[in-house]
């Protein structure tokens, strides 16, 4: 039987030449493998780069991995014994390597079973002319399956004997996961993947059961409609196709809170996201008065509201100090109370009376001068006791109704249900109040020709009795995923004018969602979701801080940041996928714990993802341009050290539609089996959905505009 200082003697390939905290410099033996070791039990590459190597130490080995490799030519070379004395001193090639130290191999082998556990840290460094040795298969194994609760196997690691490379998922979806790499390196099938086998996993726990898993897949390029058909996907579209069962992409402009409608208004700063809040607030409260006591409530609210204005610029004096702007005060006001009075039968003849007095105290000090054929109106400056009164008797008739009511209903961003283009009418309505229409008329114009698009409509428009519960059962799932694990929402037909905003304020809903269900749970518990984000550097792209004015771009970064900063808590994970690191916002990404990397050959992503990466771990950068399809580097929370990962394969139809184009296959009228296909082309048909033109029976454009 070999002693366990014979196995590491037969083992060893070298000595420590060179010690510092960031790398330690090996000199390679000269009987070391040239290119296969055959002595670790079976043959296996050595030296590689990101390979394996140990240091022994006193309670188990310190764990290196393979940097970088170097040939030193010595002015004599190396002698291990007195055989070697008779070599003449020439120059000699000494081979070297350079390792970084990942973590401690813990000896835990009994006499019966040689056992060993991983541990991240160091807490020696060796010493000058300690031997290092190449591990063997269990060794290797024991490195690359670390880790607690790998459930979910992912891969395997071509360089550790092909050790499985499992992950748990609370450590890879719980913390955020980056999936970056070129356009073909396989990062589509990477997501794609993950989901899958997560769910195949749970499957095998749950028995007949669906898993209570929840992920909703961001699809700008319509490539995952299909992915998930085994999971019986919930696919939203502009437009489904009802024979696949899919469903209508549609999330109602009510659901938008008033960032996304500043955003998609371009509202200016200073005056006009004041009053579209404002008129946010009063569409959404209004929304909810259809009894006699709700109306009621409306007119306190209201004369609540009037109140505190009026004893307000009485304080400030503002019926002298601005008078004009006062006197416009009060005829909206008059115009006001006289729509009220119309709606609360039971105290018409009051509310009518307080309108007579508004607009008795309007009148006594109208007055107008006419210039350049306009007739220009003003107020001269009011007196203050009738206005006093005015105030003195809103209070009596709020004392008959049932008194002050400071509420002022929903708030802007509350997601009532209101008609979007009753909003059009009813800022144009607040613009005259304010004596400011011409600031207002773009604004205007800009919400009622964008919710005239049918394109808009059919996205933003409400095209059925939807309340809000049923939107979060549809897109985040039911109870106990009832009705499935997955949702694809598939934005790839969404018109370009509102696709930021779209997906931020989906994502923002189910970021809110958590945050409710969380604090609703009596034990505080989270419901752990994950959103997946494809193509993230065109909706989390970087922007700049010192811009004035929220871009819709902007917005929707804002809001995954948010999600990247507070998710966690709430449960919600983050899913990114994206071929440009460097565009995306270095705020999301620095919260990202997981990362896996495939093939990256762009210098800019190369030093962004770099910058990720703790000093020790920055040589993998430079073998990540090289990698193959299907390989990846999977670094960070869910793995206890980096493991080049190749990943499992998917069946074809359980792939994302993200192939390349077949050029070939179309110039020759062929397929991949050799068989004759010939790839039609048909422009009228698509002239005519681009254009909308309804096709009849007989051919008849049924919708087309008669050009006399």
């Amino acid at each position: 039987m070999i002693s366990p200082m014979e196995n590491l003697a037969r083992l060893q390939v070298g000595t420590v030449d060179f010690v510092a905290p960031d790398e330690i410099k090996v000199l390679l033996d000269l009987d070391a493998p040239q290119s296969v070791a055959m002595n670790a039990g079976r043959p296996r590459p050595f030296p590689r780069i990101n390979g394996f190597v140990l240091l022994p130490t006193e309670n188990g080995f310190i764990v290196g991995q393979v940097t970088w490799l170097a040939i030193e030519h010595s002015s004599f070379p190396k002698r291990k014994g007195m055989q070697d004395f008779g070599l003449i001193d020439l120059p000699f090639p000494l081979r070297k390597m350079s390792i970084s130290l990942l973590g401690t191999l813990v000896n835990e082998s009994t006499r019966e079973e040689a056992k060993y556990k991983f541990k991240r840290g160091v807490h020696t460094f060796p010493g000058l002319g300690d031997p290092v040795v190449i591990p063997d298969a269990k060794q290797l194994r024991a490195i690359v399956e670390s880790g607690t609760d790998g459930r979910v196997l992912i891969g395997h690691c071509p360089l550790a004997d092909n050790a499985e490379v499992r992950v748990n998922p609370d450590r890879i979806f719980g913390r955020h996961l980056a999936v970056l790499g070129n356009t073909g390196s396989g990062k589509s099938c990477s997501v794609a993947g993950l989901i899958h086998w997560s769910l195949d996993e749970a499957k095998k726990l749950t028995g007949d059961k669906n898993p209570n898993a929840r992920f909703i897949v961001l699809d700008p390029n319509g490539e995952y409609s299909e992915a998930f058909n085994n999971h019986k996907a919930r696919v939203f579209k502009v437009e489904p196709n009802q024979e696949a069962e899919e469903l209508l992409l549609n999330v109602p402009a009510w659901l938008w809170n008033s960032s996304e409608w500043s955003a998609f208004t371009q509202a200016s700063g200073r005056a006009q996201k004041p009053l579209l809040r404002r008129a946010l607030r009063e569409v959404r409260s209004g929304q909810r008065f259809d009894d006699e006591s709700q109306i009621k409530l409306k007119v306190r609210r209201y004369l609540s509201s009037m109140i505190i204005g009026l004893k307000t610029d009485l304080r400030e004096q503002a019926e002298k100090n601005d008078a004009t702007k006062f006197g416009y005060k009060l005829a909206s006001f008059t115009e006001d109370l006289n729509a009220l009075a119309d709606q609360c039968l039971e105290y018409s003849e009051t509310i009518r009376g307080l309108a007579a007095t508004s607009l008795e105290i309007t009148n006594s000090s109208y007055a107008s001068f006419n210039k350049g054929g306009e007739t220009i109106v003003y107020y001269k400056p009011f007196s203050q006791e009738p206005v006093q009164a005015l105030v003195k008797n809103i209070e009596i008739t709020l004392n008959e109704i049932g008194g002050l009511v400071i509420d002022s209903g929903f708030g802007e961003d509350t997601p009532a249900v209101f008609d979007p283009l009753i909003l059009a009418d009813h800022l144009e309505h607040l613009a005259q109040a304010e004596n400011s229409p011409q600031f207002f008329d773009f604004l205007i114009m800009r919400i009622r020709t964008m919710l005239s698009d049918p394109r808009m409509i059919a996205v933003a428009g409400s095209h059925k009795e939807m309340s809000l519960v049923d939107w979060l059962e549809s897109y985040i799932g039911g109870d106990d995923a009832n009705n499935g694990n997955v949702s694809v929402i598939d934005l790839s037909l969404v018109p370009q004018e509102i696709v930021h905003i779209v997906t931020a304020v989906i994502s923002r809903l189910i970021f809110e969602a958590l945050q409710r269900y969380r604090r609703n749970h009596p034990d505080s518990k989270v419901l752990p979701t994950s959103l997946v984000m494809e193509e993230a550097h065109n909706f989390i792209k970087r922007y700049r801080d010192d811009s004035e004015e929220a871009t819709a771009s902007s917005m929707c970064c804002q809001v995954f940041e948010k999600i990247a900063r507070e998710g966690r808590k709430f449960g919600l994970g983050l899913v990114l996928s994206s071929q440009r690191p460097s565009e995306l916002s270095p705020t999301v990404l620095s919260q990202c714990n997981t990362f896996l990397l495939h093939r990256i050959t762009n210098d800019k992503d190369q030093e962004m993802v770099a910058r990720l990466l703790p000093d020790g771990l920055r040589g993998l950068i430079r073998e990540i341009p090289a990698l193959p399809s299907q390989h990846a580097f999977l670094v960070g929370w869910a793995a206890e050290l980096p493991i080049l990962t190749k990943m499992k394969s998917l069946p074809n139809n359980l792939r994302p539609n993200s192939d390349d184009p077949d050029y070939w296959n179309v110039w020759t009228r062929t397929n991949d089996k050799g068989e004759h296909e010939d790839r039609f082309v048909d422009w009228k048909e698509v002239s005519d959905e681009w254009q909308e033109i309804d096709l009849g029976e007989d051919g008849l454009q049924g919708t087309e505009i008669d050009a006399e």
